[in-house]
């Protein structure tokens, strides 16, 4: 667009709407609370902008990408459901699995601090699971000692349950000579 004898660049290219004056993506990747793998979306430009499209979570939906995604269809059917078996079988092992937290506490029981998701990320990393602060699903902070059931977020069907230990720090009383 000529403008005073000068021509005015745009930052960006513009990205094509859909039909509610959003911006239709092609998801890559499943993404929560929005679809799956495969699935057409719309949304708002700068969600797209500046989360789907930089993250790789998303690309825009051409008619290209619709055909070679209908055409895979199947083939994305069956990884998911491999994913989703593989994920059962994670919650399910996490299910027999019971971690041990040492906190400092008073004699009431009562922590001094708290144990949070990133103190069951760690007991959990010895036990050897990989997990994520974001998958641990608190109703709050664990302020006492005992035992304490914690949701696992592992995929958006499949949810685990852990048995967590949270136990007084152990202080060994030497007797001095």
């Amino acid at each position: 667009m000529p403008r005073h004898g000068r021509t005015v660049k745009r930052p960006f290219k513009r990205l094509p709407q859909g039909p509610n004056g959003g911006i239709q993506l092609l998801l890559i990747h499943n993404v929560e609370h929005l679809g799956k793998q495969g699935d057409i979306v719309e949304v708002k430009d700068g969600f797209a902008r500046n989360y789907l499209l930089p993250q790789g979570m998303a690309t825009i939906a051409t008619d290209h990408h619709k055909r070679m995604v209908e055409k895979h269809r199947e083939k994305l059917r069956a990884i998911e459901l491999e994913k989703l078996k593989s994920y059962r079988d994670l919650a399910d092992e996490l299910g027999k699995q019971s971690i041990t937290i040492e906190a400092n506490a008073n004699d009431e029981g009562h922590l001094y601090g708290s144990v949070g998701p990133h103190e069951i990320v760690g007991a959990l990393k010895e036990a050897g699971f990989t997990m994520a602060n974001d998958q641990i699903r608190l109703d709050g902070p664990l302020r006492e000692l005992g035992l304490y059931t914690v949701k696992i977020h592992l995929h958006s069907e499949v949810d685990a349950s852990l048995k967590v230990w949270v136990v007084p720090t152990a202080t060994e009383d030497a007797p001095t000579a």
